[in-house]
This record gives C-alpha cells, structure tokens and sequence, in this order.
C-alpha cells in the first residue's frame, strides 16, 4: 500500500477550522455545523484527505469542489456527501456570492459511524456509486423531510436530555437511509440520461469507479496502466478502453493527475527536498521527477515551488 503523503484532516481538525461557526455536537465524535463563508474555508482550496463522513446541504451560494480529482457544483438545495479517504478540495467559490454562502454541514467520525453497526459499503454499493454521484438537488419533500431530520438533531443535542448520544445515533442510523434513497434517485435519473446518450455504460462506470480507488491507494508507488490492469484483473488494453469510455479521460491521464497532484503538494506543504519527494513518489532518482514533472506542468519542480 503507498504511504500517503496528502494533508489529512479530521474530523476534529475540521471542526476546528471554523471557530466561529454555530455548531453543536457530541465529543469529537459527531457535530452539526451551520457554515456560512469564512476565510477559514480556505483551508479547503489545496487537495486534502478528509477522513469523516459529512453530508453538507447548501441552503445559499455556490462552489464547486472535486471529490478524486472529478469535478461537481453544489448550489442551493444541493446535498454532497464525502466518505473517509476522498481527496477534496473547493476548486471555486462565488465570489460575488460569499456573503449569501450557507451550509448546514453534519460531520462523524469513522469511529462513530462503525459503532452503529451500519454498513455503509453495502448500502451505497447496492445500485449507487458515490463517485459518480456525491451530490445531488433535493426536491421540495426531499428538503422539508431532510430539514426535519436537521432540526430534530439540532434540538436533542442542545436539549437537557440523558441519553443524547443513543438518541442521535438512532436518528443518525435513518439519515444514512434517506441519503441513500435520495442519492439513489438521482443515480437512477443519470442512468436514464446516459442510456438516451449512450455515454458509458454501468459496467465502465464501475470499472472506472474501481480504477480510481486503485489509482487513489496506490499511486504514489505504481504509474503503469499493467499494475492497475493487474489489481482488476483485466487486461491494460481493455482497461484504457474502458476508462476512456466512462471519463473521456485515458488512464494514464487520470494516473498522471494524482500523481501531480501529490507532487504538488509535497513542494507546496512540505520540507522535503526534491530528491526525498521523487523518492517518495517512487521515481528512479531526481532526474527522472524533473523531466515528468516538467513534462506535465510546464514548470520545473524548484520553479513550482518558488512561485507557490
């Protein structure tokens, strides 16, 4: 497995990124958040590794974010979910918009969600790829009945009750239900689209969405379309093929990104050196880092540095 180099942040470091916010929760475990825009969000501009769940509903403003290097707006009544292990990063705010931006944000904790005993991988794997799909616009019922939920959480956490955390979890176990009824709404809508286009079928998506988490885990060590054909047991041949069906996007173009993208991020955030960065990147040695990364960026990796 390839060492991650990425910054990770939590779900404490999260939450403590917005000091100012209206949030109430449960320990470092569980937290609804009302976020509006501040310069703390910021934070959330260069790719990073959440490891939480959130599920954020945009009451106002827009942004758009990348979830594994794909691209997706979220606008009024838009409801995005994350699980643990995506890279994010906000790729654009409204900047005319920020002081109208709003978002109800509820974050949890690995932990906490493994002891409610959901599975949450068969749940979202039965007929929904979050990949594809992590954010969706709610109808009017769909917005009152996830307002509901908001609420009733938001009242039991400021209440004087015993039991709070039991309550919440109860209350939590059934929001993971709706959400996945609402995004499976939406997966079913794409699917409608795409068989009246013929753009990618579900098969490809699905060998894209398991090409991607391989890419994800592994890219700092392996950038040959063989490995990655290996992992899925396939072909490379029909592996590009298929990728390239279900993105518009060859492997190796999607490979390259990640691993510009950790490269980056190592010359922007870390003290390594170049050599320490091409090691950790598994290249032959110094020399054959610079040629890539300047073949890919059109910068040297000191002239990348320099200017960030």
């Amino acid at each position: 497995m390839g060492k991650e180099f990425l910054h990770t942040i939590d779900i404490v470091k999260f939450r403590n990124a917005f000091p100012v916010s209206d949030t109430v929760g449960i320990g470092d475990d569980f937290f609804v958040l009302d976020m509006r825009y501040d310069s703390c969000l910021d934070v959330l501009m260069h790719p990073c590794r959440l490891d939480a769940y959130l599920a954020f509903f945009c009451i106002g403003g827009s942004l758009k974010f990348s979830i594994n290097l794909r691209e997706f707006e979220v606008g009024e009544n838009t409801l995005a979910v994350n699980i643990p292990g995506n890279i994010l990063q906000v790729i654009r705010l409204d900047e005319t918009g920020k002081d109208n931006l709003h978002f109800v944000v509820a974050a949890m904790s690995r932990e906490y969600v493994s002891r409610m005993h959901i599975d949450v991988g068969r749940l979202f794997s039965e007929g929904m790829t979050l990949l594809d799909n992590p954010a969706v616009t709610l109808t009017a019922e769909e917005r009152k009945i996830a307002g509901n939920y908001f609420d009733l959480v938001r009242n039991v956490l400021t209440s004087p009750l015993l039991y709070k955390r039991e309550c919440v979890s109860s209350l939590v176990s059934s929001v993971f239900y709706l959400v996945a009824g609402v995004l499976s709404r939406n997966i079913r809508l794409s699917a409608a689209v795409s068989a009246g286009t013929g753009n990618g079928t579900t098969g490809a998506r699905a060998v894209f969405d398991s090409f991607i988490r391989a890419v994800t885990e592994y890219h700092t060590k392996e950038r040959t379309i063989a490995f990655y054909a290996g992992q899925l047991h396939m072909t490379p041949k029909y592996l590009s093929r298929t990728v390239m069906d279900a993105s518009g996007k060859t492997a190796s173009e999607w490979i390259d990104s990640y691993v510009i993208m950790e490269a980056r991020n190592m010359l922007r955030h870390s003290d390594m050196n170049i050599k320490e960065i091409a090691d950790a990147l598994n290249f032959t040695g110094q020399s054959a880092f610079y040629k890539y990364f300047m073949r890919k960026t059109g910068q040297t990796p000191g002239q990348y540095r320099k200017n960030e």
